[in-house]
């Protein structure tokens, strides 16, 4: 595998260097299973799925949450 210096990245352009953020996360991304979760991370994606299932209107939707982040601005 090639080496890639910080310096040479930081010498792209913002748009140069978010292609590459989006092209690393999505070489990540296709291999997610090769992620593991460990216990305590199971149990806390089963308590919230458990949740979710009881009560599906409790928490905020993403147009709700952006709109809240989106106006502390």
């Amino acid at each position: 595998m090639a080496r890639i210096n910080m310096s040479d990245v930081l010498e792209l352009s913002v748009p140069e260097r978010v292609r590459l953020a989006q092209a690393i996360w999505d070489s990540v991304e296709s291999s997610a299973e090769a992620i593991p979760v460990t216990k305590a991370e199971r149990e806390e994606l089963d308590r919230r799925w458990e949740a979710y299932q009881r009560d599906p209107e409790a928490g905020f939707s993403w147009a709700e949450v952006k709109a809240e982040l989106l106006g502390r601005q």
